[in-house]
């Protein structure tokens, strides 16, 4: 298997405020990728959290998913979907920063980013 848990990502209206507070909540480090668009914390060990800026979190869609890394993320894709999971959208940030988001059977969101 090429999957690795790489992060946790929370949907927020305010990524800033919120990673600020979680990590003082687990004692990490504050890396604002993208100022308040895309803010990550770090942490000694376990997967980083991670917040997002998204216009309008609706009680429709999940406000936190697990993100997934791969070697071969195509060929991960390709077999989750394959499990039974359903591949909603494909993301592009440029600088090899790319996602596939997929939900499970029961409709829960993930992310599987090429490895870096």
């Amino acid at each position: 298997m090429n999957l690795s848990v790489e992060m946790i990502t929370f949907d927020c209206s305010d990524p800033d405020a919120l990673a600020s507070w979680w990590s003082d909540a687990v004692s990490g480090t504050v890396n604002a990728v993208a100022p308040g668009e895309f803010v990550v914390v770090s942490r000694d060990a376990g997967p980083q959290l991670a917040f997002q800026r998204v216009d309008d979190p609706t009680p429709g869609k999940n406000r936190v998913h697990v993100d997934f890394t791969s070697t071969d993320a195509e060929a991960d894709v390709a077999r989750l979907v394959a499990l039974g999971a359903t591949e909603t959208g494909r993301h592009d940030m440029g600088g090899g920063i790319r996602w596939v988001v997929l939900a499970d059977p029961a409709g829960n969101a993930f992310c599987v980013a090429a490895g870096h």
